[in-house]
């Protein structure tokens, strides 16, 4: 009786599966690259947004007032709220100025500055 060479089938459900796994832990990790990327892009335009309000501010070289505004801020087709919060110091000649950036409702970014009298 001569005996035929070729693989079980418990080395091919075996090879199988290691398969398997490889191709879903390559899937997983090309997942999180892509959120990564779409997330830096995120923050990449939240951040020209809230830079954008804060030199607002210091262009208009005037004491802002205290309180929140919202403005719309458009940048690579995409419209990015932003909130800019005006606060008091402990020395009256200066004023805190926050810009926060939301993408669906969620917030992508906050800078602030410190603006004084001119």
């Amino acid at each position: 009786m001569k005996r035929q060479a070729g693989f079980t089938l418990v080395e091919v459900l075996v090879a199988l599966a290691i398969v398997a796994i490889a191709l879903a832990a390559g899937l997983q990790s090309t997942t999180a690259l892509t959120r990564n990327a779409e997330r830096q892009s995120s923050v990449l335009l939240a951040h020209m947004c809230a830079e954008n309000e804060l030199v607002k501010v210091r262009l208009t070289r005037q004491m802002p007032d205290i309180g929140e505004s919202k403005v719309d801020c458009d940048q690579a087709g995409r419209t990015l709220p932003v909130t800019i919060t005006v606060s008091p110091t402990p020395n009256p000649s200066f004023r805190r100025v926050d810009a926060q950036v939301f993408d669906d409702g969620s917030p992508v970014l906050r800078l602030s500055t410190v603006v004084g009298r001119y």
